[in-house]
Order: structure tokens, then C-alpha cells, then sequence
């Protein structure tokens, strides 16, 4: 096949599929699919594009520069090869190190906090954070003498805990929210009693992101091992705050819309050790599903992306995105890229 033909080709897969694979380089499955889940959320792109980012010329070693790049590259028809090295490399100058394997959700929020440390427009940068942030309030009671303390915080990844049976994200979210009593080495300082006291936490909800990030923590480690849990936890494609999670809003929630719609999976398979990153993300225009191993990337169906829920299999979900908002809602304010 002449170049010509090539191009042609590349070009006609490209808009037919509306997105790119990107190919293994030193172990970097797990970058490349966050790469596709960055992609698939289109207000990141949008975002970084309005960056003009003069302070910080053609520095190799800027995160958000190179993502930048390589998010406009996928999402363009043109058929030059996508600068994901380039976005390698800039990890690897900020020790996110090539040709280690690494865990997804760590390097997920890395690269965040990359756009707020490299970024030289403060405000753009901040408003990349909220796209993912969580606000929360922390109330912990001491159980000695009642008194109560109430923190604010606010995190970019909803981490939360499996069960080694048969689970689901709802009641992840449901045992997240609950009061934990804390004792022993987990005792907290009381200021009244001025000492480390059993306590009880809760934590509640001030309000809720654009871009809902949920880490499901499937390694354990035990006996000076990690483990992975292949136990399935369900999840919907569309859920409603409101409807399944009202007790976790604290006093101040004032927010109308809580209705979250996936748009993308990360997903791992094998072992903790020795495993490979995949990732299924819902298209912005056409709402299909689409599967993206490395370079390979095909459509799926709603069925398959059901099938990383785990049991029997190691091709787990790992992480979730949601989008705040109707599947029509995505297909109404989509890219302006």
C-alpha cells in the first residue's frame, strides 16, 4: 500500500471510530488509557486549549503541555502519529518513570496536580481541578466526651472500599458515607480531652463535580504482599445521586442536578505484580462504546463493558468516570474543538 492509500485509510478509520489508539511504548498501557479516558472527557481538551501557555516556551518536561498536544492530536482527523511520547517522556522528566509499571488512579491524579503546579494560568488550571472535585465536610465525634469537630476538604478520586464478595458501587457509596468508629492506633486527638480518643467519622457532601473519578481499591496488602480482588462490583450506566445517596449530603448541599452518566472505564487485567490497562469510553457524538487496548481499538457494547464487573474473570474495572448530567446532555454541549 502507497502512502497515499495509507493516509486515506487512516483518515477514513479515524472519523469512523472518532478516536485513536495509541501504541505501547515501555510498558505505557497505563498512561495510554488515561490518555483515552482524558480524551473521552472533552471539557479537559477544551479547557487546555484555551491555555497559551507563554510562560513556558517548548519545555519538555511540562505535563500539561505535552497533554495539551496529545489530547488536540486525538481528537483531530489528521493523519500525522499522535504525540503520546512526547506526554511520555514529560511523566518520565517528573519520575512517573518509563518502563515501570505504575498504578492508574496514582498517576490519574498526578497528572492533575501537574496542571496546578505547571500551569502558568492559575485560574484555567483551577478550573481543570474542579472539574473533578469533590468537596466534602469531615465531621468526627470523640466518644468520650461528645464533642464534635468539623473539617472541609475536598479530594479529585472517590476511593472506595471493596467487599471480597460479591459487591456494588452503590453500597461502596453507601459504606463510604457511613459513621466509622476509629480506635486503637486510629484514635484521633480530642482538644477538650487533650489526648488521642476513640472517635466517630462520617463524612458528608458539600457538593459534587462535573466529572465524578471512582476508584474501586481492588489491591490489598497482606503478609508483606499485594493482592487483587477479583470479586465482581456491579455498576449502572447512569445513577442518580439523589435518589440512592440523599443521607450523604450534608446541611449546605444545594446542588438541582445529582444524575451521573458513565463515559468511561478503566480497566485492569491479570495480576497485582504483572497486569495490563485497558480502558472502554462512550463516544462524545455518536454515545457508542468503544474499546481501547494500546494501539487496537474497536466498538463494544454495553453488555461488554458489563463484563469488567470481575468474579470469575481478571479483566476488572478499576476505575470510573462519570459525567454529571443525561446521556443527551452530552450529546447537546459536546467539544467546540
Amino acid at each position: 500500500m502507497d502512502l497515499f492509500s495509507f493516509l486515506s485509510n487512516f483518515n477514513m478509520w479515524n472519523r469512523y471510530y472518532g478516536m485513536r489508539g495509541l501504541p505501547n511504548y515501555n510498558l505505557s498501557c497505563c498512561v495510554n488509557t488515561l490518555l483515552q479516558t482524558f480524551s473521552a472527557t472533552w471539557e479537559v481538551g477544551d479547557l487546555l486549549a484555551k491555555w497559551e501557555a507563554g510562560g513556558v516556551g517548548a519545555d519538555g518536561r511540562n505535563v500539561p503541555l505535552q497533554l495539551k498536544r496529545v489530547l488536540a492530536s486525538m481528537r483531530s482527523d489528521r493523519p500525522q502519529p499522535t504525540p503520546h511520547r512526547d506526554f511520555l517522556h514529560s511523566l518520565d522528566g517528573n519520575r512517573i518513570r518509563l518502563s515501570v509499571q505504575h498504578d492508574a488512579d496514582e498517576v490519574f491524579l498526578h497528572i492533575l496536580n501537574f496542571m496546578q503546579q505547571q500551569m502558568d494560568d492559575k485560574p484555567l488550571a483551577l478550573k481543570i481541578q474542579d472539574l473533578y472535585k469533590i468537596s466534602l465536610e469531615t465531621h468526627l465525634q470523640c466518644l468520650e466526651c461528645s464533642s464534635l469537630q468539623t473539617l472541609t476538604s475536598y479530594m479529585l478520586s472517590l476511593s472506595l472500599h471493596v467487599k471480597e464478595d460479591h459487591d456494588s458501587l452503590e453500597n461502596c457509596m453507601t459504606s463510604f458515607f457511613q459513621h466509622q468508629e476509629l480506635r486503637g492506633i486510629d484514635c484521633c486527638f480530642c482538644a477538650k480531652c487533650e489526648k488521642k480518643t476513640p472517635s466517630k467519622q462520617a463524612f458528608k457532601l458539600l457538593s459534587l463535580p462535573r466529572i465524578l473519578c471512582v476508584h474501586l481499591k481492588r489491591f490489598r496488602y497482606r503478609g508483606g504482599f499485594t493482592q487483587k480482588l477479583d470479586c465482581a462490583v456491579t455498576f449502572p450506566e447512569t445513577f442518580d445521586f439523589s435518589e440512592t445517596l440523599r443521607e450523604a449530603f450534608s446541611s449546605d448541599f444545594d446542588q438541582i442536578d445529582c444524575k451521573y452518566t458513565l463515559h468511561a472505564v478503566v480497566v485492569h487485567s491479570g495480576y497485582a505484580m504483572s497486569g495490563h490497562y485497558t480502558a472502554y469510553v462512550r463516544h462524545h457524538g455518536n454515545q457508542r462504546w468503544y474499546y481501547a487496548d494500546d494501539s487496537h481499538v474497536k466498538e463494544a457494547s454495553w453488555e461488554q463493558v458489563q463484563s469488567t464487573y470481575g468474579g470469575h474473570y481478571r479483566h476488572t474495572a478499576y476505575m470510573l468516570m462519570f459525567r454529571r448530567g443525561t446521556q443527551e446532555d452530552g450529546e447537546q454541549q459536546g467539544p467546540s474543538g
